[in-house]
């Protein structure tokens, strides 16, 4: 996973590499919650992502509480077709802004 902190608009950057799942929860955690305020917007790139898994999903929705649930800049982009089909099944599309 490579993160990227864009200081001069707040904006937290995680692209993911090719799984998406428990085995980085450690790391996504401390990248998006770990230090401390919420950043103003963040961008999550699935475009390397092959799989995903459930405790993904939990993970994305961590975020988006610690960054103010209704109020949250949450973009997840680049993500293939059968992950987006995966993000809209489970109602993703209605919490993030998938591009």
């Amino acid at each position: 996973m490579i993160v990227h902190h864009d200081s001069e608009h707040d904006c937290l950057t995680l692209q993911l590499g090719e799984r998406f799942d428990f085995s980085i929860h450690r790391d996504f955690h401390e990248a998006c919650l770990g230090s401390g305020g919420a950043a103003r917007s963040y961008v999550i790139d699935l475009g390397e992502v092959t799989s995903m898994d459930s405790s993904a999903l939990g993970m994305l929705l961590l975020l988006r509480e610690h960054a103010g649930a209704d109020r949250a800049e949450i973009r997840i982009v680049n993500a293939g077709t059968e992950l987006r089909s995966t993000l809209r099944v489970a109602g993703f599309d209605k919490l993030f802004v998938l591009h």
